[in-house]
């Protein structure tokens, strides 16, 4: 039988939010995050912090604690109309500025307008990024072929249309991704869409809670794991646990080891 591989925890399905720019309503966004007890990466415009409506330097830290810091450019410009030093400029200094408030080294982004050609996405992986979201939402949970092209499967208004064939779905990893920006609920007055979708997702033991950065890492170690000619053996060269099965044997494969299956 083929060898089959899941999220953490033998988990089938993941969940991952994604949204944009840094604003204050993130405050409110984050507080419902945090009561259901999910997970989300907040992509923000180093430049344009501590002026109204973005948040301020320095509760960065303290307000996206335990979801993701990510970069979304120093000054939220149209990065495929830049040169390529430009485009280095916005992402490199971005990052350096959010790595110091949030304290941890940052490897992910979301492109600006969602726009992007193929020197930007060159740049930035050059960069270190290892991540990059678009806005092209796919209606699907599919994993991405190219992480600096991840497409979501949705925009937040369309969540909820897609949450029964998430629920039904029975591949081994699908992965849903949800973007917007915190914003919209204020203008769009829809903050209880998010409330209760929020309601209806949580606290599911089939669903993988995870940030954008945590999702990439899992499904690169995935990805590189070593696998002998007679398919029996199995090594894993990367710093995480990954969980594997064949012919219904399961194994959480620990970092440098060698697994007979």
């Amino acid at each position: 039988m083929e060898l089959r591989c899941f999220f953490p925890g033998f988990r089938t399905k993941a969940l991952t939010f994604s949204y944009d720019d840094g604003q204050h309503f993130d405050r409110r966004l984050v507080e419902i995050f945090n009561r259901c007890q999910l997970k989300s990466t907040f992509h923000l415009v180093s430049g344009l912090l501590d002026q109204d409506p973005w948040v301020s330097s320095s509760e960065v830290r303290t307000l996206y604690a335990g979801h993701e810091v990510s970069c979304h450019t120093l000054t939220h410009p149209f990065l495929s109309r830049l040169p390529a030093t430009e485009v280095m400029r916005e992402v490199w200094f971005d990052r350096s500025k959010l790595e110091e408030l949030a304290g941890y080294p940052i490897q992910g982004l979301s492109y600006p307008y969602g726009a992007f050609n193929s020197q930007t996405v060159e740049t930035c992986r050059s960069a270190g990024f290892i991540y990059s979201r678009t806005t092209r939402s796919t209606g699907a949970f599919d994993l991405p072929d190219d992480f600096l092209l991840w497409h979501p499967t949705c925009h937040h208004r369309n969540a909820p249309q897609y949450l029964d064939g998430f629920l039904k779905s029975t591949r081994d990893m699908a992965l849903f991704y949800v973007w917007g920006h915190s914003h919209n609920f204020d203008t769009d007055q829809n903050w209880p869409l998010i409330e209760d979708f929020c309601k209806n997702i949580a606290n599911r033991p089939e669903i993988w809670y995870a940030t954008n950065i945590e999702v990439c890492r899992y499904i690169q170690a995935v990805r590189s794991l070593v696998i002998s000619c007679s398919g029996h053996m199995v090594f894993n060269p990367s710093a995480q646990t990954v969980c594997i099965m064949r012919d219904n044997h399961q194994c959480e494969l620990p970092p440098g080891t060698v697994a007979e299956l």
